[in-house]
């Protein structure tokens, strides 16, 4: 009978919430059928079935977590029809595949975990491959490390954690013996919540949000700003409006903004490129990512070849991917791939802001609102809409001279918006 497994949605997921069951127990299906709705750190994707049958049992209930790999339903021909699973949560899972051996006691190097890491006494263990390879590499006993995953299951998180507890552990313990007399800094205890306060729990969105722009603080990051004419795109963009009215689609100022930064790209491939650790990475394609905020929290689906699309093309697949991504019905190939993004609070009357850097990408545009500012023209006082913008960049990959350069000739490029559409 096949299995339906828990499939990778995302390039950074290790395992995902069963969020809805679409089919329920007895129901045909056939392939490409959804089954099930999944929370994963990016969206809520689509779980399909790969086989023609009946849905014969449900392995999981709603709410659980459910790592990579791991049997979520079984297909049949019907005859093996099971009722759904218990809704209490510790009775939702099948038990977890055949664990590898263990090696031999005398081929463990084991470093044991901090004392605050509880034990837990249980075989076998419960851990998903990244964990196991994650322990070896840091030499910890999986043993001494309490899973948080389904049934104790010892998730990536948890090692990450031991290792991070050992390593502060052995960072006091030095500074101790270095200088006996120096007091650790008080740490700021837990805010708990008073009576009347609402708690909301984090959505996976924005858990793996936080988690990625905490990363994102690591990187030595600097600011420009540049202030930009923006009178003839204004005017440019009403044009083509005029144009495009019968067709339907809309040019926004964002979407001008987009292909500006495009087009600056393609000719600073500098700038398009990414920190690989030991080497630069300088990435063939322009794609484009636009923040788009949403009630789950912030997500960058990504314009593809944005250099290479006309106008219309990026105004219409703007729309469509942030209407997805409000709708939580984003696949994985829309979110990933960005090597630029543009971040624009500009419709909520920001002037300005820095955005921080969506890894591994080494820059980001932030954009605020184009306001009226009294300009000399002809020896008389006009009104003129500017527009600031401020670059973030990844001082890894790029230095201050290249990045003013790159925010120089966006700046010209949006002043002379014709330089867009060629």
């Amino acid at each position: 009978m096949p299995e339906v497994v828990m499939p990778r949605l995302s390039d950074t997921m290790e395992e995902g919430t069963l969020s809805r069951w679409l089919k329920e127990v007895g129901d045909p299906v056939r392939k490409g059928d959804v089954l099930a709705e999944i929370e994963t750190d990016k969206a809520t994707m689509d779980l399909e079935a790969f086989d023609d049958g009946v849905l014969e049992r449900q392995l999981v209930t709603v709410g659980t977590s459910v790592p990579i790999g791991q049997p979520v339903a079984v297909i049949g021909d019907g005859n093996s029809t099971v009722a759904p699973a218990s809704a209490e949560p510790a009775s939702a899972e099948t038990p977890p595949a055949p664990e590898p051996p263990e090696p031999p006691p005398a081929a463990r190097t084991t470093i044991t975990a901090p004392t605050s890491v509880p034990i837990l006494e249980t075989a076998p263990l419960r851990t998903s491959p990244l964990a196991r390879k994650l322990a070896h590499d840091n030499q910890l006993d999986l043993a001494a490390i309490a899973g948080s995953g389904p049934r104790g299951r010892i998730t990536r998180g948890d090692v990450e954690d031991a290792i991070a507890q050992r390593d502060a552990t052995l960072t006091v313990a030095e500074d101790s013996a270095q200088a006996p007399e120096t007091q650790p800094p008080a740490v700021a205890a837990p805010t708990v919540a008073d009576d009347g306060d609402e708690v909301v729990p984090l959505g996976t969105i924005r858990w793996v949000g936080a988690r990625r722009l905490s990363e994102s603080q690591a990187v030595p990051h600097f600011f420009m700003t540049a202030l930009v004419n923006v009178e003839r795109l204004i005017a440019f963009r009403a044009e083509i409006n005029a144009e495009l009215a019968q067709s339907g689609t809309k040019v926004s100022l964002n979407d001008l903004i987009v292909r500006g930064c495009a087009v600056a790209l393609r000719a600073h491939p500098e700038v398009n490129a990414s920190w690989g650790g030991d080497a630069l990475l300088l990435h063939r394609h322009v794609n484009i990512g636009i923040a788009v905020s949403t009630t789950a929290g912030l997500v960058v689906p990504v314009i593809l070849n944005a250099d290479r699309k006309a106008l219309s093309t990026i105004a219409a697949e703007t729309l469509e991917l942030a209407g997805r991504a409000r709708a939580g019905h984003l696949k994985v190939d829309e979110m990933t791939g960005g090597t630029f993004t543009v971040s624009n609070l500009g419709m909520f009357g920001i002037d300005q802001f820095t955005a921080v850097i969506n890894p591994p990408e080494a820059a980001i545009l932030a954009v605020g609102a184009a306001t009226d500012v009294p300009v000399v023209r002809d020896g008389l006082l006009v009104a003129v809409p500017m527009l600031k913008i401020t670059l973030t960049v990844d001082h890894r990959v790029l230095d201050g001279a290249t990045a003013a350069a790159f925010l120089r000739d966006l700046t010209a490029i949006l002043e002379q918006p014709l330089r867009i559409v060629v």
